[in-house]
């Protein structure tokens, strides 16, 4: 499952990632990606019914990948939520870090993640961060906030960009190792 990121257009820019994912990964992966509502006015608690939704759709070892707001919503539905299904692989891309020494917008706190979050995740399901260096959206900063409170991921950095170029080679090379 592929959760897109905020803002008007996202699913039509983030299709171009999963576009990526789908080349690279061929008929092997089925890739849901859904659209999500108000994507130019995101909210989670509009979001966290669709999240919940594709998740059940799942199968197997799942893989789930966030983009961008997607990827800060993703994390939070799996902390608080505990999905039934098992994850295989978080795979968190240019997601901002509420709270703390990151955004704090206006209603931040409604997406900030508790303390010590981590040990909610879904367990045995490795996670994956990818930030560029060179984001124009979310800043770099964001990811060693991540570095942080999840110890346990694999950070991936990159130098192309909020959108990676539309390239996510690197994802994909992560989702074919896992459980090797």
């Amino acid at each position: 499952m592929f959760l897109q990121g905020g803002g008007k257009g996202a699913h039509t820019a983030d299709g171009k990632l999963v576009a990526s994912l789908r080349g690279a990964l061929g008929g092997s992966y089925e890739i849901l990606y859904p659209k999500v509502p108000d994507e130019q006015d995101p909210d989670y608690e509009q979001w966290k019914p669709v999240i919940a939704h594709e998740l059940e759709k799942l199968e197997g070892m799942a893989s789930v990948i966030g983009h961008s707001l997607g990827g800060s919503f993703l994390l939070k539905y799996l902390v608080e939520e505990q999905p039934r299904n098992q994850i295989a692989g978080i795979f968190l891309i240019a997601t901002p870090y509420w709270g703390g020494d990151g955004w704090r917008y206006e209603g931040y706190e409604g997406v900030a993640l508790p303390e010590g979050f981590a040990a909610g995740l879904p367990r045995g399901a490795s996670v994956f961060m990818y930030h560029s260096r060179n984001d124009e959206i979310v800043p770099y900063a964001h990811l060693a906030l991540y570095a942080e409170t999840l110890p346990q991921a694999r950070i991936r950095s990159l130098e192309r960009g909020h959108q990676l170029n539309n390239d996510l080679s690197e994802v994909v090379a992560d989702i074919n190792g896992l459980g090797q």
